[in-house]
């Protein structure tokens, strides 16, 4: 049974009326009720789409994290071949919660850096929920220094509430880790391109979203910190989540009108959990425009695009 978010109960009631009576048409000595399916199908495809066509911003925060959703392994499993992960930092440890490595985007040598959420009890433990601690981001960065090394493009995929806040992440050095792996965004002399497929979360996000084009899918989330902590903060109520969702602009929509991300990837209908080919397909064609752009630039001019595009988010904010 597909998971249902809260503003979808009516859909879920419609669709659980159509798996009845599919139920019922395949008994013995059935009656015939294609005419009603068929009815209630297209009852439901309308609704569906007229609950996502406006969507508010709490109600986007709740499909950026649909557990359904694909995930960064998802889209590297799909758009890069012959991927070649690399694991540690060479300093501490592994951290499950960022993936990368060498792999081929349609044919080009990139490396991959993503967040990974998990997608079950067990990997979503293993991934810490997608959380990375200071070994993962000083992972990230030896990726992009080997990258810049050889002049391959850098591909990103987002997706994380945050940076892990543990006490043992604090000790070994989670703030400082997360400033470097963001300084090296900023001085890579490689196109680099970054994706927001679900969640964006602080510096958490940022340390490996610093990048030439961001892009960013329709129905997800960018933000400095989650709606619940900034109701915790604001109103000392985590509760009014939703009224912090609409007042700090986190959606894709209200992003690109601030300049803070590039271009809006369309999700099919529904978000990308219900089409999660046509999601992947249509950030792949996203990304390739990007890369495509960025060929035969020089590194320094590449540094200083990067760093206007950054400095300029705050002078214009």
């Amino acid at each position: 049974m597909p998971t249902y978010l809260d503003f979808e109960a009516p859909l879920a009631e419609l669709e659980g009326k159509i798996a009845e009576l599919r139920t019922l048409a395949a008994g013995e000595n059935s009656v015939s009720i294609a005419d009603e399916v068929k009815g209630l199908e297209k009852k439901a495809a309308k609704l569906l789409s007229d609950l996502y066509v406006n969507l508010d911003p709490w109600q986007k925060a709740q499909v950026a994290r649909h557990p359904e959703r694909p995930h960064a392994v998802d889209y590297i499993d799909t758009l890069i071949t012959e991927f070649t992960p690399m694991a540690g930092d060479r300093k501490f440890a592994e951290d499950f919660a960022v993936v990368g490595g060498l792999g081929r985007f349609q044919d080009q040598p990139v490396m991959v850096i993503g967040q990974e959420k998990g997608n079950d009890t067990t990997s979503r433990l293993k991934r810490n929920f997608g959380m990375a601690r200071p070994e993962g981001y000083r992972k990230a960065v030896r990726l992009m220094e080997m990258a810049d090394r050889f002049g391959l493009p850098v591909i990103s995929f987002v997706d994380t509430a945050g940076a892990y806040p543990g006490i043992d992440a604090e000790e070994r050095g989670q703030a400082e880790a997360i400033a470097r792996s963001t300084d090296c965004c900023l001085s890579l002399g490689v196109p680099t391109v970054s994706v927001v497929i679900g969640e964006g979360g602080s510096g958490g996000a940022i340390a490996i979203a610093t990048a030439n084009v961001v892009l960013m899918l329709e129905h997800a989330i960018y933000s400095v910190i989650s709606p619940e902590g900034a109701a915790s903060i604001l109103w000392r109520d985590a509760a009014r989540a939703k009224d912090a969702a609409a007042a700090m602009k986190i959606t894709a929509q209200d992003l690109k009108k601030l300049g803070v991300i590039d271009e809006i990837v369309a999700e099919p209908k529904g978000g990308a959990h219900r089409g999660r080919a046509d999601a992947i397909d249509a950030t792949g064609q996203a990304i390739a425009r990007a890369l495509k752009a960025y060929e035969g630039v020089s590194g320094d001019v590449l540094r200083t695009q990067r760093r206007e595009k950054f400095l300029s988010i705050g002078r214009g904010i």
